[in-house]
């Protein structure tokens, strides 16, 4: 082969790439695109989206990556389905290599791109996909009569079993790098250009690019021993942060597999199950993408959420009353992240609570997510919601009060993102509402400084099981 297309999506990266390494290992020579695709930006309502400003950052070091080993990187703005083709014939190449994806959006795209490569056939030319975002993708782990799993640990199980070394070893593209083609670099449009503001890059928290996920990544694997017992309080430095750099491949989930098994112990076992729930989820979409839409347990598609007015919009504004769930909230509003233990307990509130559809809140978290992954992110409301193939029991509600004891027992979190209850003593920082009245006039007064609790729990908890009974037969 003379001329191989790289075709960068989400994996914004030159180490332990698969879908670079088989182009380099193809082609005499490769170059190189990225498209941001106006089929996914067009339908974007905010002009300072910070993912657009996370994946623009990462693009220009990747070009400036590129560029130190004498290629570029050709940055283009339009739809990725025909831009792609259309570079692909001016250019004269045999093959456009790209890494493959899941979600339901990309895997139409991916079939009008080949759709249209069909008609270049003639002249040779291919789109080749290669598995680069899991270690193992759509039917490679199936259940012993030839069907996806629908429960996790059965799943988790056949995953670990089917690990080789092979599945999780590095493709070797620094060694062949010369094979890029060596071409004056190309320009890189401005977020202006591409329609945005930008000062969305002002909000970012993180560091994007390889650089910044190599950075975290170090960072966590001095703490990874204990990430079992860390992981569930937010207000400990526990998590590793590199959902967002993995969710736009900053980094290689092999490099992360590896550094899980070599670290061992109760907490790289623990993060290692993470990582494969984030498989299982992809799998499961893969499988059912209809669930992108509807529950998992159809059964459960026929309740009727009452979502009574002003209840959505409170939780979304973080003024529900109940200080964990609003922390939370501010959390994700004010950073574009939301800890995972906080996912599950915003998302049980706004259902369980609130009584609001669970597809309301996933389309707030797809918004305003930073890390937002469709899959992920439907598996874990299906979760809390009670209404998913492997989720929490329909049952089951959290009580926010006690969640909030347990996971942030001196209220650090809370006071973190509600100032608001700094006066408010421990005691009485997750249910402020139990303050009494003396202690109040002296520096707090509810519903003055902070809202009243929207709802009463324990008469919420009986609502949703009768809700739940009903739908359930």
């Amino acid at each position: 082969m003379d001329t191989a297309l790289i075709w960068f999506r989400r994996d914004l990266r030159l180490a332990d790439h698969a879908a670079l390494f088989h182009a380099l290992n193809a082609a005499r020579r490769t170059r190189a695109v990225f498209v941001f695709d106006t089929d996914i930006l067009d339908s974007l309502e905010d002009r300072t989206d910070r993912r657009v400003a996370f994946i623009w950052r990462g693009v220009a070091e990747l070009k400036a990556a590129l560029e130190a080993r004498g290629g570029t990187l050709h940055v283009l703005h339009g739809s990725a389905r025909r831009e792609i083709t259309a570079l692909a014939a001016r250019w004269g190449v045999d093959a456009v290599f790209a890494a493959r994806d899941y979600e339901p959006f990309a895997g139409a795209r991916d079939a009008a791109v080949a759709a249209v490569a069909a008609t270049l056939a003639a002249q040779g030319r291919r789109l080749i996909l290669v598995k680069d975002q899991v270690v193992f993708d759509t039917d490679e782990v199936l259940t012993g009569g030839g069907r996806p799993f629908q429960v996790f640990t059965p799943y988790k199980r056949a995953w670990l079993a089917r690990l080789t070394p092979e599945r999780y070893a590095a493709y070797a593209v620094e060694e062949r790098l010369d094979r890029i083609q060596h071409e004056a670099p190309a320009p890189l449009p401005s977020l202006e250009a591409l329609g945005f503001r930008a000062e969305a890059l002002d909000t970012l928290r993180l560091i994007p690019g390889e650089a910044g996920a190599r950075g975290l990544l170090g960072d966590f694997l001095g703490r990874m021993r204990g990430y079992r017992q860390q992981r569930d309080f937010p207000a400990l430095k526990g998590p590793s942060y590199l959902s967002a750099h993995l969710r736009f491949g900053m980094v290689s989930i092999r490099e992360l597999v590896r550094r899980a098994l070599e670290t061992g112990g109760a907490g790289g076992e623990t993060w290692l199950s993470e990582l494969i729930w984030r498989e299982f989820y992809q799998m499961l979409l893969w499988h059912y993408p209809h669930t992108a839409e509807h529950a998992f347990q159809a059964r459960f598609d026929a309740i009727l959420w009452p979502d009574p007015p002003g209840h959505f919009e409170a939780w979304a504004e973080a003024r529900t009353g109940y200080p964990i769930v609003d922390a939370a909230m501010r959390q994700l509003n004010t950073t574009g992240y939301m800890h995972n233990r906080l996912r599950m307990v915003a998302a049980s509130f706004l259902v369980k609570d609130l009584h609001v559809d669970w597809r309301r809140g996933e389309r707030y978290f797809a918004r305003q997510l930073l890390d937002y992954d469709q899959a992920a992110n439907v598996g874990g409301w299906q979760w809390s919601a009670g209404v998913g193939s492997d989720a929490q029991p329909w049952f089951r509600v959290f009580n926010p009060v006690r969640q909030s004891e347990k996971f942030d027992p001196d209220g650090r979190f809370i006071r973190r993102y509600l100032p608001e209850l700094a006066a408010v003593p421990d005691r009485y920082v997750h249910a402020p509402w139990l303050l009494p009245a003396a202690a109040q006039a002296a520096g707090f007064s509810l519903g003055r400084d902070y809202p009243a609790p929207i709802v009463n729990h324990a008469a919420a908890r009986a609502a949703t099981l009768a809700l739940f009974k009903a739908a359930a037969g």
